[in-house]
């Protein structure tokens, strides 16, 4: 297990190494989860590419720190624990939330980033009434006033049906985050604007998202590819929010196939 003081809060972080002469890339999460939701990816990228994963604070292993949050704390930690690590010049894949940290980070500091893999998110993510209805309801009930409706936007009723098992295991890493880190991040997100700082995007982008995903569907995902220059977009069907759960070899296959086309070596 690996830990670090970044911004006066303690992040849980793991790396994994590769060559020297391959790429690195971070993986940053969504709402809500912990860096385990990435292990069926990097399960088949170890010895590619250097992996980097790690929980934002108020999630996971880390500190939750001072909650509410704005993007820019998120995007300040992980700046920090990449200049911990001395990495630059990083592929940056970012679920949900975690795709909003991307494109801080690219806006903030564009030194540290490669290329861009913005899964299942947007430039501006929901609305004002929206964000501030779940963030009552969970100051109220608590993560279990909204688990289910948020289980049922996160994965196919497929997945609800054939793997039920797992996801009572998603479920518990729900439950069991600190509601601080969860309100603290939904205030965050329901904050972030990037659209302007999309058109300005300079380098390789691909924007990816689950064919039935509820929180952030294909309509959204789209007009954020079309903001960002000569973006790629790809649907992954069979798939809603949490592709790398739900369907991580295609979802490696496109990062691979990415890799490629943006000439980054693995």
């Amino acid at each position: 297990m690996q830990f670090t003081k970044i911004n006066d809060v303690t992040l849980h972080y793991q790396v994994i190494s590769a060559p020297e002469d391959k790429p690195t890339i971070v993986f940053s999460n969504s709402l809500g989860t912990d860096f385990r939701i990435w292990r069926d990816v990097i399960v088949r990228m170890v010895g590619d590419c250097s992996i980097v994963m790690y929980d934002k604070r108020g999630h996971g292993l880390s500190d939750v720190g001072k909650s509410p949050y704005k993007l820019d704390d998120h995007v300040n930690d992980l700046a920090g624990l990449l200049d911990h690590l001395g990495i630059d010049n990083a592929v940056i894949c970012g679920l949900s939330v975690g795709g909003l940290i991307a494109q801080g980070l690219n806006f903030l500091r564009p030194d540290l980033v490669r290329a861009m893999i913005l899964c299942d998110t947007a430039a501006k993510i929901g609305t004002d009434e929206m964000w501030n209805e779940r963030i009552e309801i969970v100051r109220e009930h608590g993560l279990a006033g909204i688990v289910d409706g948020n289980m049922q936007r996160w994965f196919t009723p497929a997945f609800h049906k054939e793997q039920a098992d797992t996801l009572e295991g998603i479920k518990n890493m729900f439950l069991r985050m600190p509601v601080e880190g969860f309100i603290g991040t939904m205030i965050a997100i329901r904050d972030a604007d990037l659209r302007g700082a999309a058109s300005q995007t300079k380098v390789p982008t691909i924007c990816i998202v689950g064919e039935e995903d509820g929180s952030t569907p294909p309509s959204l995902v789209v007009e954020t590819a079309k903001m960002i220059p000569e973006s790629r977009y790809e649907v992954i069907k069979n798939a809603a929010h949490i592709p790398c759960v739900e369907q991580p070899e295609i979802l490696v296959e496109i990062i691979k196939a990415f890799f490629a086309d943006a000439s980054i070596k693995a």
